[in-house]
């Protein structure tokens, strides 16, 4: 008979089931996919395999695709539970976003004056400067 309880505090974790109980990531499988493709570092380390053992006090910076994150490891993880008890399991280091880099629908969707294809009004703006000239 196997002994199925999960590590105690002072233990070692894989790195790919403390990803998945922290919440970083959706499935085991995706955490394994980063970390084989060198997109999680511990202690500034590159990892490349899944069962690379994370201890409390390590420093997990994990690349994801729309940000990068930074994170000190508190605790392995005893299942994915919901995001108040996966909170506990790490210290979040991972500096604010830049809120310059954001912008509005309304700005992407706009563009600067004179800049890409002239619009109707433009062309008729155009058309009335040149034929001033004449």
């Amino acid at each position: 008979m196997t002994d199925e309880r999960q590590p105690s505090s002072g233990s070692r974790q894989r790195i790919d089931k403390w990803l998945f109980f922290a919440r970083m990531v959706k499935s085991r499988s995706l955490a394994q996919v980063y970390v084989q493709n060198g997109s999680v570092r511990v202690n500034g380390e590159r990892v490349v395999q899944p069962s690379y053992g994370v201890k409390a006090g390590d420093r997990v910076e994990l690349a994801l695709e729309r940000r990068d994150v930074i994170l000190i490891v508190r605790l392995p993880g005893e299942r994915r539970g919901p995001f108040e008890e996966a909170k506990l399991l790490y210290e979040d280091l991972t500096p604010p976003p830049d809120e310059t880099k954001r912008l509005t629908p309304f700005e992407q969707a706009s563009r600067v004056p004179g800049s890409g294809r002239p619009t109707k009004r433009d062309r008729r703006a155009i058309d009335r400067l040149t034929s001033e000239d004449d």
